[in-house]
């Protein structure tokens, strides 16, 4: 008998351990490097935190913490997740160069058709070829921005010639290599330092999608903006992670889990390059209403960027062969999943 009823109150022990389990509320801190009034913060995780607490009855929840609030620099980010400092972070895996060498395949010139379709073809591609780069976290979505534009403070860009001489800042490795095959002086740095640089003459202009450029008011600090024929394949993007960290993944209750799993993956990477892409069109207005310049590269003109830039490819193939990958594999691979996606 007392075995009995021994046995019957662990059951009950176990059984409402689970029930308090399942009741659980939790409130992810989740990080980024752009003000609230950026779109990666206002149309892609805040409505995403909100489908979070809606589909979870209030049990999962978010307090965002924009523009490196938890302190330190934007390329800490990652490792921020990795370490538990944030629980989410939201960063551009070109800030931290050579850290996701594959996934780099998606910043090479003229790579990119729209922000939807390569955000879709940027997760299965690391599903299947890069995953391995992400180990250190629980990876949740990847999405790139809209195409890049390049927006100058004096000289008007609408030819391969105009680029020479020019200081401009990129956020990545591969565009930085990209301007210099243009004949800039490329200067790496993260979008939030622009508008200091531009300001204090460091830099002639910058490479930006439209989306993010009046929450740097480059609307007030530029003259021109040269964007290219969207019939034409983008002349760059950049590619966003969001990433959470791995205990606190694995500390979820089930219930949780699966409103967070429902909420990950490529449909959800769809969706938030879908979010990037709405956001350039308000942005561009804004511009304009500011009095910028914005004139279209034709596509006989990109012709001539993409030939002067086409050796970008070959030796991303080259390095990653060195590294003890198919390079052409690879770079296929993205221009097949990308074409599948684009409609």
């Amino acid at each position: 008998m007392f075995r009995k009823m021994l046995g019957a109150a662990m059951a009950v022990a176990v059984m409402g351990g689970a029930s308090g389990a399942d009741a659980q509320e939790v409130t992810l801190k989740v990080h980024h490097f752009l003000g609230p009034q950026a779109p990666q913060h206002a149309a892609v995780l805040a409505p995403w935190c909100d489908k979070l607490a809606k589909e979870s009855n209030d049990k999962l929840k978010c307090q965002i913490f924009p523009a490196m609030q938890l302190g330190g620099t934007p390329p800490q980010l990652y490792d921020q997740a990795r370490d538990g400092i944030a629980d989410v972070i939201l960063v551009l895996a070109g800030y931290a160069a050579n850290r996701f060498p594959r996934m780099e395949v998606f910043e090479l010139p003229f790579m990119m058709t729209n922000a939807e379709a390569t955000s879709r073809a940027a997760w299965d591609y690391q599903e299947t070829l890069a995953k391995d780069e992400f180990a250190e976290t629980k990876l949740l979505a990847t999405f790139v921005h809209g195409p890049g534009n390049i927006y100058t403070t004096k000289k008007k860009i609408e030819k391969l010639d105009d680029f020479k001489g020019l200081k401009l800042r990129a956020p990545t490795r591969q565009t930085n290599k990209l301007l210099a095959m243009m004949g800039a002086s490329p200067v790496g740095m993260p979008v939030p330092a622009v508008p200091e640089a531009i300001s204090k003459g460091v830099i002639d202009g910058a490479v930006i999608p439209y989306e993010v450029a009046p929450a740097i008011k480059m609307n007030e600090l530029v003259k021109h903006t040269a964007e290219t024929d969207r019939s034409y394949n983008a002349l760059y993007t950049a590619v966003f992670l969001v990433a959470m960290n791995k205990a606190k993944y694995d500390s979820l209750p089930a219930d949780l889990k699966k409103v967070l799993d429902a909420n990950s993956g490529g449909e959800v990477s769809g969706m938030f390059g879908k979010a990037m892409l709405a956001a350039d069109a308000p942005a561009k207005e804004k511009m304009l209403a500011s009095g910028v310049e914005i004139n279209v590269i034709p596509a006989a003109e990109l012709d001539k960027w993409k030939k002067a830039s086409d050796a970008l490819d070959d030796a991303w193939v080259k390095d990653m062969d060195a590294k003890g990958f198919d390079g052409k594999k690879l770079l296929l691979s993205a221009q097949d999943l990308t074409k599948k996606y684009t409609k």
